[in-house]
């Protein structure tokens, strides 16, 4: 080389990133024909990081601080270049900003309902969306497995690939846990948390850490979310022979109303406790048979006397339906 191309050369001593856009997590410095001058500066700043990058192998990261490049703090990259203490010469790198900043309140959601197994319903299908939280740990993974040797690489490049692995992992999370997608959806915290101890890996083996991660809502098919508000009930109900003196109390101003006197009180009030009992017997035999009416009645009797209390009014929709379908999943097991 020529003395006059030697003085034309340019060479870098000071190597920094201000972070002047929003949303990058990673940045190559434009080096174009320039040479990092040995012993020129390196600044981290604050929630960054940095990575030399010689021939396609990672060779020196950096942490927050002013480094001074020498042959002893690039001791990798000496010994990639075959460097010896005595040897003082620019050189030729590849240089990578990273923001290990955390990125909050990100968006997560299911663009289409999911298929998970319950080992309460069987398949059941949802929607589910949150937010989630999470920052940039591992510079070297991150390079190695994500942004490579791209001059820009972006949150939201990142975020269509975290989606996918988000529902992915949802999926085969619920589908495998033994607790009952019934306990989980009435807790969404606990959800939460069942779902950030499985995403906790799937992140770090892309150098990312998981910081924070909830579900928001959960979307059920209807007949799902009637099953949960019916156990709900349930359990609201306690005892089922209060629960029919409720219910056979109230009906009687109803039967006052429609008879017209006292007599009509009394009368009204045999029938209700009359059809009150069949009622409960009828419930009680479809949710347990061996605590009400004979194991050995066949489904469409119980069905049968519950339509019946249905047609006199002795009972809404809402409690015929329920118990319908209490007797007929019992019925298909």
């Amino acid at each position: 080389m020529g003395l006059g191309d030697f003085i034309k050369k340019q060479f870098i001593d000071i190597l920094q990133w201000t972070e002047d856009s929003e949303g990058v997590l990673a940045w190559r410095y434009p080096m174009a024909d320039m040479e990092i001058q040995n012993g020129a500066s390196l600044t981290v700043r604050e929630s960054q990081m940095a990575i030399f990058v010689n021939e396609g192998k990672v060779a020196d990261v950096f942490g927050p601080g002013m480094h001074k490049l020498t042959t002893q703090t690039l001791p990798v990259l000496t010994y990639l270049k075959n460097w010896d203490k005595l040897f003082e010469s620019p050189f030729k790198s590849d240089l990578y900003f990273f923001s290990t900043r955390l990125q909050l309140s990100r968006k997560w959601g299911t663009p289409q309902a999911i298929t998970i197994r319950d080992k309460d319903f069987g398949m059941v299908r949802l929607r589910a969306f949150g937010m989630y939280s999470y920052k940039l740990s591992d510079p070297k993974k991150f390079y190695s497995e994500i942004s490579g040797t791209r001059e820009l690489y972006t949150r939201d490049q990142l975020e269509e690939q975290l989606r996918n692995l988000v529902v992915s992992t949802m999926t085969s999370t619920l589908g495998s846990a033994e607790l009952p997608f019934l306990d989980m959806a009435a807790n969404q915290g606990l959800m939460s948390e069942k779902m950030k101890e499985h995403m906790t890996p799937v992140f770090e083996q892309y150098g990312l850490a998981l910081d924070n991660y909830a579900v928001e809502n959960i979307s059920l098919p209807e007949e799902l979310q009637k099953a949960i508000d019916t156990r709900i009930s349930m359990g609201m109900m306690g005892d089922m022979g209060k629960f029919t003196q409720y219910q056979v109390a109230s009906s009687i101003p109803l039967a006052a109303q429609n008879e017209g006197s006292i007599a009509g009180v009394g009368a009204g009030l045999a029938a209700g406790v009359g059809m009150g009992q069949v009622m409960a017997d009828a419930m009680r035999s479809s949710l347990n048979p061996a605590a009400g009416a004979p194991a050995a009645e066949a489904p469409e009797v119980r069905l049968e006397k519950l339509k019946g209390m249905l047609d006199k009014g002795l009972i809404s929709q809402a409690d015929y339906d329920n118990a319908k379908a209490e007797i007929l999943k019992k019925l298909v097991g």
